[in-house]
């Protein structure tokens, strides 16, 4: 009983925190972006919250920094600023302070889809290729980085789509066995595959009339409120119906046809008896906070929800594949600011900050605390390792390896992360890349959000969608 409410208590703290963290950007204690940045020989890195605690593995990283500086006798430190409020408004923060000068930043930490309409403003400087194409970066994760040919930022943490499930409500009960479950992980397994088991498990739950089973409502759920989770589901399942929105370019390319291809699937996943109703509000704290609590027995979620499910379900109930169809990118590189007043001494100290935070002992840190890795060798290379002060234990998280830790494999990474976590990433497809990234998502929402409006809406067909979605769409993007 007593573990049963510790365990409550930890997902509902976070739900909050990691929700927060990955759709408003609020956080705890610390130095805000509203401080003006200390100049001189302290670098100043603009972040986000770090999802793995107050003294995260983003803030052990920059510390291991300054103590090497301290080491080598170097005078340079740096430090992290947290950008306060929602992604879309710490993205306006970040444009409106590098085009005006007003806040002294030397690295930003950019979500991979800002990175085109930073680089193509000027507001980043162009890196040499090999901070994204160095034969180790995951070739699509290294994408994120690039725009017009050119590298403008390096990869530091990835994300992408990924299937929890709960094993209490599948077997032995449902009659749903661990090799089903396993076969959705096969590269191109249809989300048709997935329903039928959501058949099964729904039927198999719903007459199951114990206690264990009061709280459950539906077979899945997934980030459908109407902001960034939406757009990133959406373009699963229009990718996973073969419909590229734009080329590398970020020009306008699918035709009315293919749109409708990929409403259908769209709809085929959200409108079915499956969602749970409360998907239409949700974001990732909702969700992750929906399936803890047991009323559905399938989520959509990002990597980062690994930990805390697992501390709190336990691996008896928790399992985790690649999503079924295409899953989606997601994550953050650094870039260094193009700062014209920036000495070039300055910006190359920036430059060498950026190259230890992505660097492969770097990315097996973010990978053992939980996060996706950018590189390769963090998954495979048993040299590859978490060393020195990045080793510390993160407050506020389970420590690593003890009793409430996710399952590791013998060289102490996540167990998952080679056989689950690495072929998601390296399947996975882009966002849109583009500068009008912002006007895209808000055309593709506006149009999308309104399917589960109505009745009415419901019953739109979807080649009339597709007409207004394409007609959206050829507003705000070149080639339109």
């Amino acid at each position: 009983m007593e573990r049963s409410l510790w365990a409550r208590s930890l997902v509902w703290c976070a739900a909050l925190l990691l929700g927060a963290a990955a759709c408003t950007g609020r956080g705890g204690p610390g130095p805000r972006a509203t401080e003006r940045p200390v100049t001189g020989t302290q670098l100043v890195i603009a972040t986000g919250l770090d999802v793995t605690g107050k003294y995260g593995i983003r803030k052990r990283l920059v510390d291991a920094w300054n103590a090497l500086q301290e080491k080598q006798g170097s005078p340079w430190r740096a430090r992290a600023v947290l950008l306060p409020g929602s992604a879309d408004l710490q993205r306006s923060q970040l444009l409106a302070a590098l085009q005006s000068g007003s806040a002294a930043y030397d690295v930003v930490n950019l979500d991979v889809t800002w990175v085109p309409e930073f680089a193509a403003a000027g507001l980043v400087r162009e890196l040499p290729a090999e901070y994204a194409d160095d034969g180790d970066v995951l070739p699509g994760v290294a994408a994120t980085a690039r725009w017009k040919g050119k590298v403008y930022a390096a990869p530091y943490n990835s994300d992408v789509g990924l299937l929890y499930y709960r094993r209490d409500y599948l077997v032995p009960g449902a009659g749903i066995d661990e090799e089903k479950i396993k076969a959705l992980s096969r590269r191109g397994t249809p989300w048709d595959e997935l329903a039928g088991l959501m058949d099964t498990a729904d039927a198999w739950a719903r007459a199951e009339k114990s206690d264990r089973k009061g709280n459950y409502r539906n077979a899945w759920t997934s980030q459908l409120a109407a902001y960034e989770g939406l757009t990133v589901n959406a373009v699963e399942a229009f990718a996973s119906a073969g419909v590229r929105l734009t080329d590398d370019d970020g020009v306008y390319r699918a035709t009315p046809g293919e749109l409708t291809k990929g409403v259908a699937e769209f709809r085929r996943r959200t409108e079915s008896a499956h969602t749970l109703d409360g998907a239409f509000e949700s974001d990732e704290a909702g969700t992750l906070k929906d399936f803890a609590e047991g009323r559905t027995a399938f989520l959509r979620h990002w990597p980062y929800a690994y930990r805390t499910l697992h501390a709190a379900l336990g691996e008896e109930r928790l399992g985790v594949v690649p999503l079924p169809g295409t899953a989606v990118l997601g994550g953050q590189d650094l870039a260094v600011a193009a700062g014209p007043a920036m000495p070039g001494a300055r910006a190359e100290k920036a430059r060498e900050l950026v190259r230890f935070l992505t660097g492969p002992a770097s990315e097996r840190c973010l990978l053992d605390a939980g996060f996706a890795a950018t590189r390769r060798s963090a998954y495979t290379d048993p040299g590859v390792v978490c060393d020195d002060r990045r080793a510390a234990p993160s407050a506020g998280a389970p420590p690593e390896g003890g009793e409430r830790d996710m399952p590791r494999d013998a060289d102490h990474r996540p167990r998952y992360a080679r056989t689950t976590l690495l072929p998601a990433l390296e399947s996975a497809a882009l966002r849109p890349r583009t500068p009008l990234y912002g006007a895209f998502t808000q055309a593709f929402t506006g149009v999308l959000s309104r399917l589960h409006s109505s009745a009415a809406a419901r019953r739109e067909a979807d080649g009339e969608v597709a007409e207004e979605l394409d007609a959206a769409l050829r507003g705000v993007l070149p080639g339109g």
